[in-house]
């Protein structure tokens, strides 16, 4: 797997990892490692370019899923009981992390897994980049 990181500006600020690769056991402590030096490093607003990656095992899954939490610790000023009621109500989305064009078959894994009831998918980078 290799991730070519890009910065947008939308409203915000937006770094941009464009995933070239499965997301999978042999390569999603990459991807969090990365996108923890790229928190650690002020990344507040991240977009997930997944145009080029074909599968998304259940450790690619996790590793999205960390990123998600990680992102949301960052952010201050969130009222968090209400963010948890959200969540599990299904009517929250992360305003810090985005998905870009997943193929059919990692969009099914995203929706089988729920990761699409938490994450908003965009079928084009700009849109997504302006969603920020």
């Amino acid at each position: 797997m290799e991730i070519i990181v890009s910065q947008q500006q939308g409203r915000v600020p937006v770094t941009v990892f464009h995933v070239k690769g499965d997301i999978n056991t042999e390569s999603y402590e990459q991807f969090q490692s990365q996108a923890r030096q790229a928190i650690q490093a002020g990344t507040r607003y991240l977009a997930l370019d997944l145009a080029e990656v074909s599968y998304v095992s259940s450790y690619g899954i996790r590793g999205i899923s960390q990123v998600f939490t990680w992102l949301r610790d960052a952010s201050q000023g969130e009222d968090t009981q209400a963010l948890d009621r959200d969540l599990k109500d299904g009517k929250w989305k992360s305003p810090h992390l985005k998905l870009v064009n997943p193929s059919s078959q990692v969009r099914q894994v995203l929706t089988t897994t729920g990761v699409d009831m938490f994450l908003e998918i965009h079928n084009d980078l700009q849109r997504a980049i302006d969603s920020f």
